[in-house]
Order: structure tokens, then sequence, then C-alpha cells
């Protein structure tokens, strides 16, 4: 067998062609798994005004330890404009503006009175000096207006999306969603749940790649079933051509045998056919429709999995302007080895061990290594260990590259 492609030389070609969605702009609250088109810079100051750290007191620090006279209460959300003068002290709560004259907060711990007790007019006593600048945020120290909080090409999550709105940010300018169309192949598929006859299969991929989809920040906007009848294919497609998906999955039907019926509809208009020099995911096929990419993948499950990690869900990110596109990758030590296939790159579904927390380990996730066909084995796979073509053998202890996905 001679291959076409490696897994590298495939994907490439692949990102070489995939275009960037055009950017839209929409709120901060509507912005949750899009990716930044541009740089999302302060117009607000982190904090907006030197404000207290701490339940506590605030008070001048070179006024030493003594007795201190409560004579302002400050809670938070209030404007600032409290005043204090020597011996005196302001009750104030976390995040509340610091009163003019004060340069220390000093917790409520470390005074003798009870702190719910206490109103302006109280007297409190300290229990060590104060230090000058203790508790106090001072203004602009974590964030300055045109600073960057946020760089094109991130991806909006909780923490990055929290940020742009605490700087000021209102709307963002960010690449959409992309809209994709997955399309299972084969006349052994019934819907899941429904009576499986003889020969005949419950349909997963599709609930597979729905989720993979999801999980590249993608959505996917139609999931169809359909048999081996190429006349039905081609309505199919020329249907989902006139809607204009950002891209179009299939599975099944791209292989060399009979009854191929992807390959047999979606070859003469262009797409490419080709083997993969990877283990599972050998055949696989590219291109486009009508300007819409197209993927073409096996119908086994696990091959599923693995060539969409390979090569969909990159474009997909690509699409997005995200600036990584790729995986993270570990290196892992091995605890129980396995064969690997010939002149293949090998995407073993592993399992993780760590019980040992300076040395995580691997192990394959079910005693049927790779096999393309092993849908059950899916669930228990936590990550991808990518052996090369060039390794024959995984032993114990030896080092691999792990790609996370969980």
């Amino acid at each position: 067998m001679s291959f076409t492609r490696t897994v590298a030389e495939h994907r490439d070609a692949i990102l070489a062609v995939t275009a960037t969605l055009r950017p839209v702009r929409v709120s901060i609250t509507d912005a949750w798994g899009r990716t930044t088109a541009e740089p999302v810079v302060a117009t607000l100051e982190i904090p907006a005004f030197d404000n207290s750290a701490m339940d506590g007191y605030a008070v001048r620090a070179g006024d030493g330890a003594v007795p201190r006279t409560v004579v302002a209460d400050i809670p938070a959300g209030v404007a600032p404009g409290a005043r204090i003068g020597p011996g005196e002290a302001a009750r104030i709560m976390t995040g509340a503006p610091l009163p003019v004259g004060a340069d220390a907060i000093v917790p409520h711990e470390q005074t003798a009175e009870p702190f719910r007790d206490v109103a302006p007019g109280s007297l409190i006593h300290l229990h060590a000096e104060p230090t000058p600048g203790a508790h106090i945020r001072g203004r602009g120290d974590d964030v300055s207006v045109g600073d960057v909080v946020v760089a094109a090409g991130e991806r909006l999550g909780a923490l990055q999306r929290s940020a742009a709105a605490a700087a000021g940010a209102a709307s963002v300018l960010v690449r959409p969603a992309p809209r994709v169309v997955v399309i299972a192949s084969g006349d052994e598929l019934v819907a899941p749940g429904a009576p499986v006859g003889p020969g005949q299969i419950p349909e997963s991929n599709g609930l597979l790649l729905d989720g993979l989809v999801r999980g590249a920040d993608a959505v996917v906007t139609e999931l169809i079933r359909v048999g081996d009848d190429p006349a039905v294919l081609r309505r199919v497609l020329a249907r989902i051509e006139a809607d204009a998906p950002d891209a179009i999955v299939l599975t099944g039907g791209a292989s060399v045998g009979a009854y191929e019926v992807v390959r047999e509809v979606l070859e003469p208009t262009g797409v490419q056919f080709l083997t993969v020099a990877m283990q599972p995911g050998k055949p696989q096929g590219h291109g486009a429709i009508g300007g819409i990419p197209v993927f073409c993948l096996p119908g086994n499950p696990v091959s599923v999995a693995v060539s969409f990690e390979a090569f969909v869900r990159p474009a997909l990110l690509q699409m997005q302007g995200r600036r990584d596109v790729l995986r993270p990758v570990v290196c892992l030590r091995v605890s129980n080895g396995w064969r690997t296939p010939p002149a293949r790159e090998q995407f073993m579904p592993v399992a993780i061990d760590r019980s040992d927390p300076a040395a995580w380990t691997v192990r394959p996730a079910t005693a049927g290594g790779s096999g393309s066909h092993r849908a059950g084995a899916l669930a228990l796979a936590e990550a991808w260990a990518v052996v090369p073509a060039s390794v024959d053998e995984v032993a114990a202890g030896d080092a691999v590259d792990v790609m996370l996905v969980t």
C-alpha cells in the first residue's frame, strides 16, 4: 500500500485552503465561545479607584497604634468622597472607595471591637501599628485604559469574557460559529433507539460529530442519514448547497470498495479522495462543492473521532481565526505497551492514570487497542497517544506524545 500523504501533509493541505469567516460584532453577553477578531482594549481602569481589599478600617498609618475614632461608614458601591483626619478611621467594606487622607487598611480581625457593632463615634483599638499601603488596591494597578485584555485570535471563555467586561467592553468583534452539516451514509444505519434489524446498526457517528463540532465552538445545523443511493445523496447535497453552510462533514462511503456512495457522488465534482498514512482513518476525502468545504471521513467510529481531531477540528478553528488550532500535547510514560501498524502514524485511545501527581502514565483505553470499529471504547478514552510512523512498538516505560481531548 502506498500512501498519498502523511497526517501533517493532509492537514496542511486542508488549512491552506480554509478561509477565515468574516467577523461580526456582538454584545459581550453573547460572545461566549467566540474568537476575537481584534484585540479587546480596556476603556476603564481596573480598579477604577483606590479601594479596600479587606473588611476593616481605613486609617492614617503615620498615627501609629493609638485608638481611633470612627467618623464614617463606607460600604461598597458608594461614590468616593469620605475623608478622615488625624486619629480617625472609617469602617470600610471590601471594594469600597478609600477615603481621602487614608493610606492603610486595618483588617477588622486586627482590632479589639466586634466589627458589626462599630458605628460612627465609636472608638476602636488596634492590635498593631498599621503599615502604609496595606490592603489597598490602587487605581489602575491591574489594567490601565488602552491595555489589551484579550488578544486577537483568543477564545472568549469564562475568564476572558469576564476580563473584557470588567475593562469596559460592551461589544466585541468576533468570528461567528461555523455552521456545519453532518451526513452519515450507509444502508445499514438506523436512528438511535430505533429497532435494529438483521445487518443493521444504530447510527452513532452523527451524535459523535455533533459533540465534537460543539467542542470546536461550531454548531451542527443539520444531522442527516442517507443510504447508499447516489441519487438521494445528490439531491441532499444540492439542497444543502443552496443553504450555504460553512462546512459539510460526511462519514462512510469514502473508501475504495463497492457501494462507496460518497466517493461515487463527490469524486467527479473535484473532491479529492486519498489514503493518509494513519491508523485508524486511512481513507480520507476533502474538497469543496459550491465553495463549501467538504470533509469525507471513514465510517468506523474511532476513525471518525481521529479524523475529526486531525483534520476537521483544526479547519473549524481556523475558520474562527483561532491562533492555536491544534490540541495541546503532553509527553507521558506508558504503563502498558502495544504494537503499532507499519508505516502509519497511530492514534491510540488511552486512559490517563493520575494516581501519582508527579508522574502521570497512560495505557490503552481498552484491550482492543485502536481498532476503528470499537465504538464502545470511545467512552473510556481521555486522550490520544500519537505514535510516529517510524515506531514499530510502544513498550512499558516509553514516553509518548499524548493529545488531550477531555
